[in-house]
Formats: structure tokens, sequence, C-alpha cells
């Protein structure tokens, strides 16, 4: 692998005047696996295609042709295109954002290659419109001109697997082909590390799927919804935030929408979403302390909030609002949805008013927490419907006990009904019940199964029925058994329309954090940090939730002989930890 590391500040002083710069970095990846090969005829038209030395990909090259020397046999994989067409598929050992640089040799000019990218094995060998096989949002299937004796770059999606065919009768020296890789260069500041291997592969693909997203905006996906949705930006924001900071991508994704979303109108077409935009703008102020970045949206906010009031009914709830929503698994129910609103609609209100206190703006903050006490008389009268998502809002908004949700909802069936946007919430509830150990078994067999069928970034959406009788992503089709990333999806993303790298998926980021580590701020700014940790069957977990000025707390847990717990703890000066008792559930 080689990395390319252009600083942005070092790009922004030396860019023309009102130039846009690209603050993410080139890092090239070279392939590990040759996965499939065109298989030669058993008989006849042997020689009408050929794949010669597809390993050469796999040696170590110099990102330039000719790659063995001027005036010496060529050191490529030669395809050979007779009447029939010759493919591989390259394995490049992860998800990746960005495309791909091809080095052609000496040959024949005016070759065409087909450039199919996938997430899965299956999805690089599909056709357009196959198991819902798509170019929407990326181009993932493409017939490109390559040079002779030259490269070529193309590709600008989300993917792990490569194939490539030549569709023109001829041949091509490909010297080398290498993933270019494209993202943000943002420090860890923030880290977490355990005793149980599985959790920490859990908790590194869940950071690295949030930071792959984090491209021109903060994105919900790499392959498709290569866009800013406000809802599915809260989990990334959390994560985004513990880990690496004050990262300027936050508010530049935050003012965005408020740049293309009147006040009366709503983020991304979807009411529910202009409440999350809410939250976000509450979260970025409690961590970084940041009044002026209030005071700039000001206006904007107190708008958006009057055109919300418009939508409250005589029976305190909200309703008229353009498609309420939670998450796709949830669509179904929308008796579920209708009490999920409800608590979010009272979180938001409640977002409202902190915000409105910390602008100065007392009649502001008198009529959030006017409105959000009409929203607390219904508690206890609305029910979950059976969805983990709507209990988790419930829980969480306290217009339900979180441990009557977890009891009646949230713990039964194990990770049956959870979702991998609402997953994030789901664990927050269940640590509001105080059944931290849950939540820890659920990360286990939830988004640890995901890693078992051969994921390297967390997805859309997931079922653990569907790991029944499933091949992995990164083998071939299996006869008999289910395609995991085919065979299931629904709504948007039926399919190989699905999407294997979504943001929305990275809840146990934060909650490592904030839950086993127990580091969560106290005011606006980090300021005053409590810990209250909780081990339940690690031996040792230690890490470090970021601060706004680009330090850590950081804690580290052990486990004594005598059954004790050791718990150290690292700030800052400016910054007071109070440490409370370990939790033992």
């Amino acid at each position: 692998m080689k990395t390319i590391r252009w600083l942005a500040i070092f790009l922004a002083a030396t860019a023309a005047d009102g130039a846009a710069v690209d603050p993410r970095v080139r890092t090239y990846v070279d392939p590990v696996r040759i996965v499939w090969q065109t298989p030669k005829p058993e008989l006849g038209y042997g020689a009408r295609f050929q794949v010669v030395d597809a390993d050469k990909l796999l040696e170590k090259r110099h990102g330039q042709v000719p790659e063995g020397g001027w005036g010496r046999p060529s050191s490529a994989c030669k395809l050979v295109n007779n009447g029939e067409t010759p493919g591989i598929l390259l394995d490049f050992g992860r998800e990746l954002h960005g495309g791909i640089q091809l080095g052609v040799g000496n040959g024949p000019r005016g070759m065409r290659l087909r450039m199919r990218f996938g997430e899965s094995v299956a999805e690089a060998m599909s056709e357009i419109g196959e198991k819902g096989a798509t170019n929407d949002h990326a181009m993932r299937d493409d017939v490109i001109g390559v040079p002779s004796f030259g490269t070529r770059e193309v590709g600008n999606t989300g993917f792990r697997f490569l194939r490539i065919d030549l569709v023109t009768t001829g041949s091509v020296n490909l010297e080398f082909v290498r993933a270019v890789e494209l993202m943000r260069p943002m420090k860890r500041i923030g880290c977490f590390k355990c005793s149980d291997e599985r959790l920490n592969r859990i908790w590194e693909t869940a950071l690295r799927t949030v930071h792959l997203c984090c491209q021109d905006y903060l994105w919900d996906g790499i392959k498709r919804d290569r866009l800013v949705w406000m809802g599915d930006t809260h989990p990334e924001t959390m994560a985004i935030l513990n880990v690496f900071g004050a990262q300027p991508i936050l508010p530049e994704s935050l003012d965005l929408m408020a740049a293309v979303t009147k006040p009366d109108e709503w983020m991304n077409c979807m009411g529910p979403y202009t409440l999350w935009w809410v939250r976000n703008v509450a979260e970025w102020y409690r961590f970084t302390g940041d009044k002026e970045y209030l005071q700039k949206h000001h206006g904007y906010i107190k708008a958006t909030f009057a055109n919300l009031e418009k939508h409250l009914t005589p029976s305190n709830t909200l309703e008229g609002i353009r498609h309420p929503f939670l998450d796709w698994p949830t669509e179904h129910n929308r008796k579920a949805v209708h009490a999920g609103m409800q608590a979010l609609a009272l979180m938001a209100w409640r977002e409202g008013a902190f915000l409105a206190d910390a602008l100065g703006d007392a009649g502001f903050a008198a009529q959030c927490r006017s409105t959000a006490a009409r929203f607390e008389t219904l508690r206890g009268r609305l029910e979950p419907h059976g969805s983990k998502q709507a209990a988790a809002l419930l829980a969480l908004s306290g217009l339900r006990d979180p441990k009557e949700m977890f009891a009646q909802v949230l713990g039964r069936d194990g990770v049956r009904g959870m979702s991998t946007f609402y997953g994030f919430y789901m664990l927050e509830a269940m640590s509001a019940a105080g059944e931290n150990q849950f939540a820890l078994d659920a990360m286990r067999n939830y988004w640890g199964a995901m890693l078992d069928v051969g994921a390297t970034s967390f997805w859309e959406d997931f079922n653990i029925g569907w790991t029944n009788n499933c091949f992995r992503i990164d083998e071939l089709p299996v006869a008999g058994k289910k395609d995991i990333h085919g065979d299931y999806g629904e709504f948007c993303y039926p399919g190989f329309r699905h999407s294997l790298c979504h943001g929305w998926s990275c809840g146990p980021v934060q909650w490592c954090i904030g839950h086993v580590l127990g580091i969560r701020p106290l005011d606006a700014g980090c300021r005053r940090v409590e810990v209250r940790p909780f081990l339940g069957d690690l031996e040792w977990a230690e890490g470090a939730m970021a601060l706004p000025d680009g330090k850590s707390v950081k804690v580290r847990l052990r486990k004594k002989p005598d059954g004790g717990i050791d718990v150290k703890t690292d700030a800052p000066d400016g910054v007071s930890v109070a440490v409370f008792g370990l939790l033992d559930k």
C-alpha cells in the first residue's frame, strides 16, 4: 500500500483564490486475491480467449508503466479476446471508497474494458437489473476505453471487489490494477479496546464505516445514498464527536441542509429529519460549546420550530408532517412509527429549549418547554406495538419506563428485530434500563454476525435471519445457499442495491465509549465529564473520549484478583472528571 498525504492547510494556502479544495487524501491499495477468472472451456474454443498470468497483479508494483522495465518482456496480466470475453475478479481485502487506477502496457489501441464494482463478490458478478443491481448514485458497471502504454483512472463508488472484462477483440496487458481510496485525514483522538477481540473488531469496523462516509459531506453510504440525510447523520455525529472530535464536516453538513431547506420545508422531504437536524445541532453545541455557531442559525432554528408548532394537535401529538419515518424495517408498522414520532418530537423540543437557553432567548426557551410539557402528557399512553425501534425512543424520551420497554420488547427474542440505524438507540435504551450486559451481547450477536459473513463495514440493514443457509459476501455463489446480498432487502434497498457500507450503522462506537468506559460530558464544551464504567464479562477495557480542543479524557479499567475493579482516569488541565461506582448490569 502506498499513501499520498496532502495536508489540507497546505492545499488551502496554495489553491487559487476562491478555488474549492478536496479535503480528502489518496491511498493506493493493491489487490490481495484473484477470486475468479474466466474458466477455460472443456471442449473447443480454447483459443478464443485467454487470461494469462493473473497472479502478476498480486505482485509488488511500482504504479508506473512499463512495470518490467524498458525493452524487456511484459510482466503484465494479459487478457486476450479472440471472439470470447475474458475476465478476472479482484479482491482488495476491505471495503473502499474511491476508484481504480489501471496501468496498461504496450499493445493494441482502442481496447475497451467492462468494469464492475461490487461490495460483494456476487454483486461484482451481476448484470444491471439483476437482483436490484443498479448504477444509481454511482457508476458501478461501465465500459471504458483504455490507453496503450499508459494509465487510466475510473470509478467513484464504494466497493471491495472488481471484475474486469475485455469486451473488444484484441488484447490488453494489465501491468497493474490498484484501488485509489479517498478518505478525509481525521486523526483519532478517542479510542476503545477491551479483552474481547470480537468486540474490538466490531468497534473498529463500525468506526471505519463512518469514516468511509466522511467524503465531500457526511454521507449515509458510499455506493448508494451518497447523500446528506439528517436522521441518518445522528449516530454518525455521535461517533465522530467521540473519536475524531470537532470535525468541520459536521457543521458543513448541517449548514448545507439549512441552506437548501427553507424553515417551512422538510429536511430531505421528511418531517422527522427536520427534528433530527435540531438534535444534530444540539449535539454539536453540547460537544463544542460554540455559541457563535448557534447564533448563526438562531433565526433559522426559531422559524423551524414555528413551522413545527403548526402541526401540533389538540391531543398533544405531532401530525401531518411529511413522511413520518423511523427506519426502513419499521415502515410496515405504522402504529409504531406514530408512537416513535411523538417520542422523537419530545426530544427535539427539549433540545430546542437547551439551544434557546444557550442563546439567551428566554421567550423561545419558554415556548419550547411549554410544548415539551404537552408531549409529556402522553407518558404511559403510547405503545411500541412490538417494535424495538419505537420502544427505544419511548424509553429514551421518558414517555415509557426503560425497564418496562426492555421487559416487553427490547429484551425479547435476542437480536431479532434489531436494525443497523436504530440499533444505536436500542443499545442506549438497554443501558437506560440497566441492561448493559445484554447490550454487550447484542453487539456481539448482531453486528458480529455481519463480520461472520465477511463484512469489513456495516450495512444499511441487516436481519439476523438472513444468515440462515447463506454464503459469505467474499465467496462466489454456492448452489443451494442464499445470497445474503442479492436475495434480501426491500423498500429502497432490494438485492444488490443494498448498501454494505452505511454510516448510520456505527452505533457501537459511541456506545462503548459512553457505557463501557462510561465517559460522558456533563456540560457544553466538555469541561465537566463523568465516568460511570461497566465491565460486565470483560477482564479489562481502555480508551478515551475526544475533547473539542483535540485532547481527550482517558480511562483504563482492570478487574482485580479479588473481583474488584481498578479504575484509572487521565484528563487535561481544565477538565474535571467525576468517577462513579462501577455498574454491575
